[in-house]
């Protein structure tokens, strides 16, 4: 499960700008992120989301935690980072717990948009808690870009009440995701960092879900028939953001940021391909006024 992640982390080391990789790498995870959501609504209906999200995150150790090792990346980290991982994969896995839960009621590419509303949230907190200088003209379009997140809640709510507040819930959990990721960011590099947040989500949720009162819906019998479903959830969520982490490391923010929003129109094609939905004209103009006031606060990051 893949959330919206405009803030860039901050690179370990310095290197060479890479401007048409870091294009195909964001492409890539504009792609991947809205399949893996997709996948994971689809398997909602067979799995409760518990399972989904442990699955989630046993596929992620299973495949960074060798190419760590291989790579001698190293797992070690100071006891303050230690700490920040742990917060940050309880965030991650509120995050992704949320965001499945809220693509059970919600289509994809409105769930996706609401979700998009993080961005702004990120500046009000940088500004409120961290005291980040944020000028008049970025406050007023972070209040435009609420308002068209909630053209897009509005059909939404008709349809399903109070379950559109569940991507809301995501955006502010990965606000605060993206908070922690940036300070760790500074000691830790990108694989390791995913290594470790999965080896920390699949001990936490494993012990929760050992201690689950016993439940046909929670058995892993229905696994067999369903692995290569997971299994490509799961890789597609690990490999996403990874391109999304990595494209950073070969282009500029600036260059890059922008074409994030590219998820929200790639979402509604696959939406429309897999469930037949498709965002009425009132979410149509949120999703427009959101993509909108979302590339001009960008602009205005990038000025002096």
């Amino acid at each position: 499960m893949t959330a919206p992640s405009i803030a860039p982390l901050p690179p370990v080391a310095a290197r060479a700008d890479r401007p048409a990789l870091g294009v195909l790498l964001m492409l890539g995870f504009c792609v991947t992120a809205p399949l893996s959501d997709a996948l994971s609504k689809i398997a909602a209906d067979d799995f409760p989301v518990l399972q989904l999200v442990l699955i989630r995150f046993a596929v992620q150790v299973a495949i960074l935690v060798p190419l760590v090792a291989i790579l001698r990346d190293g797992f070690a980290m100071s006891p303050t980072g230690w700490l920040l991982t742990a917060i940050r994969s309880a965030l991650q896995i509120a995050g992704i717990f949320l965001m499945v839960t809220g693509l059970t009621y919600l289509p994809l590419a409105d769930a996706i948009a609401i979700a998009f509303v993080m961005p702004f949230i990120l500046l009000l907190m940088g500004y409120l808690l961290m005291g980040e200088e944020v000028g008049p003209r970025r406050l007023i379009a972070c209040a435009v870009g609420f308002c068209g997140t909630l053209m897009v809640m509005q059909p939404a709510f008709e349809e399903v009440g109070w379950a559109v507040l569940y991507p809301l819930a995501v955006a502010f959990v990965f606000a605060a995701f993206m908070l922690v990721t940036r300070r760790l960011g500074r000691e830790v590099g990108a694989l390791p960092m995913q290594a470790n947040s999965g080896l920390i989500a699949v001990a936490a949720l494993g012990v929760f879900y050992a201690a689950a009162p016993a439940s046909p819906a929670l058995t892993l019998a229905p696994m067999a028939g369903h692995l290569p479903l997971l299994a490509a959830m799961g890789v597609l969520g690990t490999v996403g953001h990874l391109m999304m982490t990595w494209s950073l490391r070969h282009a500029p923010a600036s260059t890059l940021a922008p074409m994030q929003y590219l998820e929200i129109p790639v979402a509604a094609l696959i939406g429309l391909w897999l469930f037949g939905d498709w965002p009425n004209g009132l979410a149509m103009a949120g999703i427009a006024v959101t993509i909108a006031t979302g590339l001009y606060i960008l602009w205005r990051e990038a000025r002096p």
